[in-house]
């Protein structure tokens, strides 16, 4: 765990570990930012991986709505869009969707709206010195089916007036947002056996930095204690070598001795860039567990997630209906969703009181009618059938010729979800 040159003075003690995490929470204002990332296929052959040059080539040179466009190790393209408002966000990143779409189409490939590769095999195509060392760390199968086969919707959250009301929410409501957007049920062109088949890999990955932060009523201690007691991924050796820890040594560890020199306010930065929670506070709050949709469909995650979480009023329905159904312990809960989706009666029932609480938010927070009528359409069709979207995935003949996951529609929505567009943030 030594190697890292730092500028910065060592930390003295677990307290300076603290005063990170407290800044992590700051009070804010009301934005919503939004990343979103497709994995991508040829049309003509969904079999085969795309060369991320090719999708590359096929990008427009600027996007309209000002989105950041990134790739991660498997070719996944990501766009980042600018935080604000909800319906500022959503009509500026669905234009910047809408023109990837137009040039990707054009050079006959096609996002994919679904969380986990349905048919390819793993097939990372960047090198990056931290992907390198990231692949050695994480170990097969899971770690290259993460970095090289996931896609996600991420939502970025200001913290408002009270950072732990919202931490609270982002938590408790997790397992049944996770259960109404699971749409990742298929890998190697089988079940996967989950509904969120993207969220049982992560499982899979190492628990001290992938499991949901324990939330007790102090989220500054809690996320303290949970950097400290996250296992080292990685340390830089320089800007351009990263190498894997692989003794099972934890960032408590090297701050109270262990390797050759204590770590720094930047070594601390950068271990909490490795882990990678349900939920996690960067100073505002980045929601990580929802499946990537489809292309014309994620507004609606994205409108649902933030209405529930910083509305006050549909939140307390939402987290009233949370309370009143669960039953299981906490990690058991989250579990149960990836696994079940809305199949399960419990999960069904707490998610229509949820999208009720939030349809009746929207207009409050400035939606349109578009959006707020693909949220009900979305409820129709999903929620109240307790039919999460991987169900329509499971279904053998929207497979083939034109797989669902496939965005093959021209020039743009399925007639039964309304098309809307949503964007702070981040991914490993």
């Amino acid at each position: 765990m030594i190697g890292v040159t730092a500028e910065s003075t060592p930390l003295r003690d677990a307290t300076q570990v603290a005063d990170h995490a407290r800044r992590c929470f700051r009070p804010a204002g009301d934005r919503v930012g939004v990343e979103l990332e497709f994995l991508v296929f040829d049309r003509a052959d969904p079999g085969g991986h795309v060369p991320l040059e090719r999708t590359r080539r096929a990008l427009p040179a600027e996007l309209p709505g000002g989105s950041r466009v990134t790739f991660e190790p498997g070719g996944q393209v990501e766009l980042s869009g600018p935080a604000g408002s909800l319906p500022d966000t959503v009509s500026r990143l669905a234009a910047d969707v809408a023109v990837v779409r137009d040039g990707l189409r054009a050079a006959g490939l096609a996002l994919g709206g679904v969380g986990l590769d349905p048919v390819r095999p793993p097939c990372r195509q960047l090198g990056l010195p931290r992907y390198e060392a990231m692949a050695e760390f994480l170990g097969a199968p899971y770690g290259p089916l993460m970095m090289c086969s996931t896609a996600s919707i991420q939502v970025n959250l200001d913290f408002g007036r009270r950072p732990a009301v919202r931490w609270e929410r982002a938590h408790a409501l997790g397992p049944v947002l996770l259960a109404a957007f699971a749409n990742s049920p298929l890998s190697g062109g089988r079940p996967y056996g989950w509904m969120s088949g993207r969220q049982d890999v992560w499982n899979h990955l190492d628990p001290t930095r992938t499991r949901p932060v324990p939330v007790t009523g102090d989220p500054v201690a809690d996320w303290a204690a949970y950097l400290l007691d996250a296992r080292l991924m990685l340390v830089r050796e320089d800007a351009e070598r990263y190498r894997p820890v692989r003794d099972g040594s934890t960032f408590r560890d090297w701050l109270e001795g262990g390797g050759g020199r204590r770590p720094t306010p930047d070594d601390l930065a950068y271990h909490a860039t490795t882990v990678f929670p349900p939920v996690r506070p960067r100073g505002w709050l980045e929601i990580r567990y929802l499946d990537a949709q489809h292309p014309a469909s994620w507004p609606v995650c994205v409108a649902v997630t933030h209405a529930l979480i910083t509305d006050d009023r549909a939140a307390g329905v939402a987290m009233a209906a949370v309370a009143s159904r669960q039953t299981a312990p906490y990690q058991e809960e989250w579990d149960r969703a990836a696994r079940c989706g809305l199949a399960d009666p419990r999960l069904r029932d707490a998610a229509e009181a949820c999208f009720r609480a939030a349809l009746e938010a929207l207009p409050r927070l400035g939606a349109d009618a578009t959006l707020v009528g693909a949220v009900a359409a979305f409820a129709d069709r999903h929620v109240s059938t307790g039919r999460s979207p991987a169900a329509d995935l499971m279904d053998p003949a929207a497979r083939h010729p034109s797989p669902a996951w496939l965005d093959h529609h021209d020039p743009g929505t399925p007639p039964d979800e309304p098309r809307h567009d949503h964007g702070h943030e981040g991914r490993p």
